[in-house]
């Protein structure tokens, strides 16, 4: 029994949507799908799982935009997430959509709210849910304490962090998030970001110009 995920690029962001099953049961879930809905449903078909929730880190228009057109198609199943401090951004979807040229996206809430202390399970599968604001305030991070694996969302990339320019985005909240949060998993955790390749905690810990706090001395 083992936690099994393939990363998607989509959008003109390149944002990693996952598919993330248990390879027990085949049950899953699809974190942030971002669009693209076709290439995602073709290959959850390919991949034989079954797909029972739709899970979003935040609420920025990359991450969301492909929701309900997925939801629907996979005969209606549940969207959960983020943490309720950014329905703002669900909400405002319609704006985000003109303002970065995408599709339209209409305004929707979600299944349920998460929060912090919150789990998602799937087959045998659990993942714990941690909030972590700053790059936007109702962010959330999803981790499999078993397979040694978060999905962090924008919090934190290989090599950089999140932006915190956008509205109730706060710097010194994220770096927080990150060094409260995410390091007290352990330096051995795989991270799955929301754009780009993936990493582990202790590299970042290592060798981010962000959030390093094991640079080494010369």
């Amino acid at each position: 029994m083992s936690l099994k995920y393939q990363i998607v690029p989509v959008t003109p962001f390149a944002q990693n949507c996952s598919i993330v099953w248990c390879d027990e049961t085949m049950q899953g879930i699809v974190v942030d799908p971002g669009g693209d809905v076709q290439q995602l449903k073709a290959l959850i078909d390919e991949l034989g799982v079954k797909v029972e929730q739709l899970v979003l880190t935040h609420g920025h228009l990359d991450h969301v935009g492909g929701t309900e057109p997925l939801a629907d198609m996979l005969g209606g199943v549940a969207i959960v997430g983020p943490h309720q401090d950014d329905d703002f951004w669900l909400q405002g979807l319609e704006g985000q959509s003109k303002m970065f040229g995408f599709p339209l996206t209409k305004a929707f809430t979600p299944s349920q709210w998460l929060q912090e202390g919150d789990t998602i399970t799937f087959g045998k599968q659990v993942l714990d849910v941690v909030h972590t604001p700053g790059h936007t305030p109702g962010h959330v991070v999803l981790f499999s304490n078993e397979a040694r694996l978060a999905f962090v969302g924008d919090v934190l990339f290989n090599g950089s962090i999140g932006r915190t320019d956008f509205p109730q985005g706060d710097f010194n909240t994220l770096i927080n998030s990150i060094k409260t949060k995410l390091w007290p998993m352990g330096n051995d955790v795989t991270f799955v970001p929301g754009h780009g390749p993936i990493s582990t905690f202790g590299h970042e810990r290592a060798s981010n110009p962000f959030v390093a706090d094991e640079m080494p001395l010369y």
